[in-house]
């Protein structure tokens, strides 16, 4: 059997830089500003074509993930989605080589069951027994699954307007389930209430973003160990794409793919939109959103404790935050099901809805490669699919004239 190796060194506050120790359950620095676990690159001697001859799973990566012993590894057969080329579309939009990756295929419906997998795995071996954390439904679906298999006790809380499968899900892994009328802030206000449970909100624990850097790994693997030129990812608490960048930097400083960072676009409804906004303004940060309401409700998040990070990977590849409305991104999703058979849910749909209107306005001139994010099953959000024709009814048992 294959050694198991995790390069994990320390972790290290995202502002202030503070070390701390990763074999050690941790939460935020004394800042307030998100942990990031920091690996010993230079210990890391496999090279792509060792990780190709593995199974075809995220843990492929272990040395760049935290696990240090895989008896602790729980696991439910996530990682390496496929990317799945949208050429009719991307055509009747102007940009020909789009690609989705489909995380929709992931334990539990949805890409958060790669932070779930690589979260509790390390909670596990850090000897961590309860979790709680807030979720706007798929979060606490994935991470209350894996706590019941890694025979841990959760603790989830979520808004009432929460895709009601998301509360199905926790109630049968057997979560302690608490609905808020409200949204999530306000979930987050009462989780953080539990006493004796370990806090893993969004960026509140340093190991959520470690699974979901994975998508980044699995996107330039499936390319040959090359970058697209544009990755475009829906975002609320933005751990997917700050977790994507920082999958990109490790890589590269390990030499195995070489080359310009892909542009990085956040997408965001215009009904609840802090980054894009705080973008446009030339901000650092983002003020919370009022009012925050939209279809797509995995990325209805007011206020990104990780803000300054998300703008901070925008930036620094030249990328851009775009907001687009509910209506725009329904019509994109039963588009893109009538031309590919691939039925997004609404935040990736939102992700389509952007690259059209930037390729509208030439921030997209149709040459690039561009990599789009379907986060998730949108079986999971059946009140939001829209009918393109009309439903025809048999009578008497046979089909209807044409």
């Amino acid at each position: 059997m294959e050694s198991w190796h995790s390069a994990l060194s320390h972790l290290e506050c995202g502002r202030c830089g503070t070390r701390y120790d990763a074999d050690e359950p941790q939460n935020l620095c004394t800042c307030g500003t998100p942990l990031l676990a920091r690996y010993d690159l230079d210990r890391v001697a496999v090279s792509t074509s060792d990780i190709a001859a593995r199974p075809p799973d995220l843990w492929r990566y272990r040395e760049l993930l935290p696990v240090r012993d895989r008896r602790h590894v729980v696991t439910l057969g996530e990682g390496m989605t496929p990317l799945l080329p949208l050429h009719s579309y991307g055509s009747r939009i102007g940009v020909p080589n789009l690609l989705v990756k489909e995380e929709g295929l992931l334990p539990t419906g949805s890409f958060k069951a790669r932070g779930a997998a690589v979260g509790v795995s390390r909670a596990l071996e850090l000897g961590i027994e309860r979790i709680t954390m807030p979720t706007n439904g798929n979060a606490g679906a994935a991470w209350a699954a894996y706590a019941a298999r890694a025979g841990m006790r959760s603790l989830i809380v979520m808004p009432k307007e929460a895709p009601e499968i998301t509360r199905m899900e926790c109630a049968m892994t057997g979560a302690r389930l608490y609905i808020v009328d409200g949204l999530i802030g306000d979930a987050g206000k009462l989780a953080a209430q539990a006493d004796g449970w370990f806090n893993t909100s969004t960026l509140k624990e340093p190991y959520r973003i470690e699974g979901k850097k994975t998508m980044g790994m699995e996107i330039v693997e499936q390319l040959g160990w090359r970058m697209p030129d544009v990755i475009v990812y829906p975002t609320g608490g933005g751990v997917g794409l700050i977790g994507i960048r920082k999958a990109l930097d490790e890589i590269l400083t390990l030499g195995w793919l070489t080359g310009r960072l892909p542009r990085l676009v956040a997408v965001q409804s215009s009904g609840c939109a802090p980054i894009v906004r705080a973008y446009s303004r030339g901000s650092a940060v983002a003020a919370p959103w009022e009012d925050a309401s939209t279809v797509a409700f995995g990325i209805n998040v007011p206020s990104a404790l990780g803000d300054f990070l998300i703008l901070q990977a925008i930036r620094d590849t030249n990328g851009i935050a775009i907001a687009v409305d509910d209506a725009d991104l329904l019509a994109s999703q039963a588009a893109c099901a009538t031309t590919e058979g691939v039925l997004m849910c609404p935040e990736g749909a939102a992700t389509l809805t952007a690259v059209e209107q930037l390729r509208a306005t030439g921030w997209l001139d149709g040459s690039e490669e561009v990599v789009v994010l379907n986060t998730g099953s949108d079986l999971k959000y059946p009140h939001t699919a829209v009918m393109t024709e009309p439903v025809l009814l048999a009578k008497d048992g046979l089909l209807p004239r044409e």
